[in-house]
């Protein structure tokens, strides 16, 4: 029930903070007006969202959280590469705000892009992923991890790059006043040429080497 609860009151926060920002824009809104916006106090928000840029990119917990099931949850002959290529094309199959082509997706680029502040938020954002997944590649290669050869960052890296390089070209389609679908059918591609990439140029302790091979 406290859960629940909890995750309410997080949503009523992110939501009036959202309904602001398109109003007014993400620079001209205060904690203080969302917080006015969402009945509790202003340090209620600072402890559901740490920094008001977090109000914005409020779903960083949730790419965390389906990152960690998508690599632990695996099939049993599924690498970790192939689990992130599928969550991927899921996201993106079902038009999901992290997929880069949910509703408002033009408007969320064009917000990012303008604002100093989030774009290295975005950044920081990004780097606590890789540490995650690197920490997630480890974990599933076991004792494979200190193998000569097998460098658990530097896959995580490869994969992080291979995904922002997906992400920034769906960004610059939607600010060329591309439409969703023809910027999922170009996502979609990207991604798959990405992975298909991925699979040869890392070893198959990271998923790499044969499609199909798992960390063991």
């Amino acid at each position: 029930m406290r859960e629940r609860k909890k995750l309410r009151t997080r949503q009523r926060i992110s939501g009036e903070a959202t309904l602001l920002f398109i109003e007014r824009g993400f620079d001209n809104v205060t904690v203080a007006e969302v917080a006015r916006a969402a009945e509790v106090s202003t340090m209620t928000v600072f402890n559901y969202f740490p920094r008001k840029e977090d109000l914005f990119l409020d779903r960083i917990p949730e790419a965390v959280e389906l990152i960690v099931r998508a690599v632990r949850g695996r099939g049993a002959d599924e690498s970790p590469l192939a689990a992130l290529r599928r969550l991927l094309l899921d996201l993106l199959a079902r038009r999901h705000p992290l997929g880069a082509v949910g509703e408002g997706f033009e408007y969320f680029w064009r917000t990012v892009l303008d604002a100093p502040a989030l774009r290295a938020r975005a950044r920081e954002a990004v780097e606590e992923i890789e540490g995650t997944l690197a920490g997630l590649l480890a974990e599933a290669a076991g004792g494979d991890a200190e193998r000569p050869g097998y460098d658990h960052r530097l896959a995580a890296a490869l994969i992080i790059a291979g995904c922002r390089a997906a992400y920034t070209q769906a960004a610059a389609r939607a600010l060329a006043g591309d439409s969703a679908d023809a910027v999922a059918v170009d996502q979609e591609a990207v991604i798959r040429r990405a992975f298909d990439a991925l699979e040869r140029a890392l070893p198959e302790g990271a998923g790499g080497g044969s499609a199909g091979s798992r960390m063991a």
